[in-house]
């Protein structure tokens, strides 16, 4: 079965982007403890580009099937896990990166380079690190894994924030959030 994209989030109003995430069903990989463990001979490099024996995986829809797979452990590491084996993966910086950003009814919708939507907010949090000079936004997005923001999408952000006032702070969901890293 081939894979089509969700249409572009720009032509989306909030209550597509919802029915998007419900569509997207995610296999409960939080609830799995499978036995046998390994090493997957895959990373995930800090631009977001998945690579499998060193080669680039080129197919978006493997990537988007993999990080369904994705989870985070408690100790920081990730691992693709199956209800039979969780296998180890490097990850350089994020597993994910949030590719565009979407302000819609007050709510901040963001798509990830897996074509992934995700709504900032309670449960979706978005963070600041880094420093002053190298600041970077994080966006949760599931199980404890997080979605970098790309250049362009942290400087549509930037726009955002500076729409709303010049605290550099973005509200979605209710949520208030800085974009100056702590």
């Amino acid at each position: 079965m081939p894979y089509t994209p969700p249409p572009e989030l720009a032509s989306l109003s909030l209550a597509q982007i919802a029915e998007q995430v419900a569509a997207r069903k995610l296999p409960p990989v939080a609830e799995w403890a499978p036995t046998h463990e390994g090493d997957s001979h895959m990373r995930i490099d800090a631009a977001g580009t998945w690579y499998h024996d060193g080669s680039a995986i080129t197919r978006p829809a493997m990537v988007r099937a993999f990080s369904g797979l994705l989870r985070r452990e408690e100790d920081g590491s990730h691992s693709l896990v199956t209800p039979y084996q969780k296998l180890a993966i490097a990850v350089e910086d994020a597993p994910l990166v949030a590719v565009d950003v979407q302000r819609r009814d007050g709510a901040l919708a963001f798509r990830l380079n897996t074509d992934d939507l995700v709504v900032a907010g309670p449960d979706h949090a978005l963070a600041a690190r880094g420093d002053a000079d190298t600041p970077a936004i994080y966006l949760h997005v599931r199980s404890g894994l997080e979605a970098r923001l790309n250049r362009s999408t942290y400087e549509q952000l930037a726009a955002l924030s500076l729409e709303e006032g010049d605290d550099w702070t973005v509200t979605s969901g209710g949520e208030t959030f800085s974009l100056q890293p702590a």
